[in-house]
């Protein structure tokens, strides 16, 4: 079944059972997709400010998975303006010349210092949204923690850029 389809049988915005229609469109889109509609539900005025939901979903994670969301942060800023968050969260957890954090270092990190790191980065690059989206898409279970509005927010934003 094409992507479209899922959306069409979807009804519209009357999804019963968000969760499952999510992992249904999930298993059929391609990463792209779902990053851009993750990307898109990050940005919406419809769901909580970007470093709240990214703050959630890092307190939901495994370790390992907190390192990949901060290094995808610090990988996307680039060491310039990483430098400058350096000053909080990060230069705590980061020793001179290490580039990236480890799952070790990430556990040290706080969830409200994940948000402040994500207000930071947004403002510095706004495009991070599509960084984060890429990097959520890989991780579609954590997605689903956000709870239904943020999935219906994805979901809304996929099938607007289905069409």
């Amino acid at each position: 079944m094409a992507l479209s389809d899922l959306f069409r049988d979807a009804g519209g915005d009357n999804i019963t059972d968000v969760n499952a229609r999510f992992d249904e469109v999930a298993r059929q889109a391609s990463p792209d997709e779902l990053g851009a509609g993750v990307a898109g539900a990050l940005r919406s005025d419809q769901t909580p400010p970007m470093g709240e939901m990214v703050s959630d979903l890092f307190g939901r994670s495994s370790s390992s998975q907190q390192a990949g969301l901060l290094n995808q942060i610090l990988g996307t800023l680039g060491p310039v303006v990483a430098g400058a968050l350096a000053n909080g969260a990060l230069g705590r957890i980061l020793r001179p010349g290490q580039t990236q954090v480890t799952p070790e270092d990430a556990s040290k990190v706080s969830p409200s210092e994940v948000t402040e790191i994500v207000n930071h980065a947004e403002k510095a690059k706004p495009q991070i949204a599509d960084e984060l989206g890429r990097f959520y898409a890989d991780h579609s279970g954590l997605i689903k923690t956000l709870g239904s509005a943020a999935l219906l927010a994805v979901l809304s934003q996929m099938r607007h850029n289905a069409r």
